[in-house]
C-alpha cells in the first residue's frame, strides 16, 4: 500500500493499545512497582490481563522517568534493596478519542510548557495509521507478552495494513449477470471493492509524487 492504513476490525484494540504504551519510547505507562499492576501480572488469561493493564495505564499522562542517581550517597543502591525501576522518557501523553475510524489524541500542556511557551489550550492531532506503526515498532517483546499478546501472533504493528491480502480467484469466482443461464458473466462485488482499493492506492502514489498536501492525500 502506498500509505499504512489501520485494520478496521482491529480499531478499538489499537486505540487500546495507544492508550497503555508510551508514544514516544513505546514503554508500558502503568506503575509497574504498584501491587496492582503486578497483580495483574500473575492473571493466566490474556485477555483479561491486556484488560487490567489498559486500565492502570489510559489514565497516565507522563511516561515516568527513573530519578537520577544521588551523587552524594553512590553506594546507597548498592545497599539498598532492589527496586523495578519504569524506565520511561518522561514525555507527555495524549489522551485518545475515536471519531468515527478516526483516531484524535490531544496533549494537554504541561506547567512548564504554559510558563515558557504561553500555551494555555491542549494541542490536538489526529494520529495517523503511519504514527500508530511507528509507536507500535518501539514496543518491546517483554512487554508484548506482560500486556498478554504474542510476539509470534499478534504483534501491536500487524494491527496496520501495509500490504493487503488478496484472495484468489475460487475465492470470488465471477457471476451471471441478468439472472439467466445463457447470460453474461460478470465480476462478483469483491472483486469490484478490489479494484477500487487499486484505483485509491494508486491515485494516492500520484498524490506524493506530485508533492500534494497532506490532507488532500487523507482525503
Amino acid at each position: 500500500l502506498a500509505t499504512p492504513v489501520f485494520h478496521i476490525g482491529f480499531l478499538t484494540k489499537i486505540k487500546k493499545l495507544l492508550e497503555t504504551v508510551c508514544h514516544n519510547c513505546g514503554k508500558i505507562k502503568a506503575n509497574t512497582s504498584d501491587s496492582k499492576f503486578l497483580e495483574a501480572l500473575r492473571m493466566r488469561d490474556p485477555k483479561r490481563r491486556f484488560d487490567h493493564i489498559w486500565r492502570l495505564s489510559k489514565d497516565v499522562t507522563i511516561c515516568e522517568a527513573d530519578p537520577p542517581p544521588d551523587e552524594d550517597e553512590p553506594y546507597a543502591k548498592e545497599s539498598s534493596k532492589p527496586t523495578r525501576m519504569h524506565g520511561g522518557c518522561g514525555n507527555a501523553q495524549p489522551t485518545i478519542r475515536k471519531e468515527g475510524i478516526t483516531l484524535v489524541g490531544t496533549w494537554k500542556p504541561s506547567k512548564s510548557m504554559m510558563d515558557e511557551m504561553d500555551m494555555q489550550q491542549p494541542e490536538k492531532k489526529t494520529i495517523t495509521p503511519q504514527m500508530a506503526l511507528t509507536i507500535f515498532r518501539n514496543i518491546s517483546h517483554e512487554d508484548v507478552r506482560i500486556m498478554g499478546l504474542s510476539n509470534d501472533y499478534a504483534r501491536p504493528e500487524w494491527m496496520v495494513l501495509t500490504v493487503l491480502p488478496v484472495p484468489p480467484p475460487p475465492v470470488r469466482p465471477s457471476v451471471l449477470v441478468g439472472g439467466s443461464t445463457s447470460g453474461q458473466r460478470g465480476e462478483d462485488d469483491l472483486t469490484y471493492k478490489l479494484a477500487e482499493i487499486v484505483r485509491a492506492n494508486q491515485n494516492v502514489q500520484r498524490c506524493e509524487q506530485e508533492g500534494a498536501s497532506e490532507h488532500v492525500v487523507r482525503e
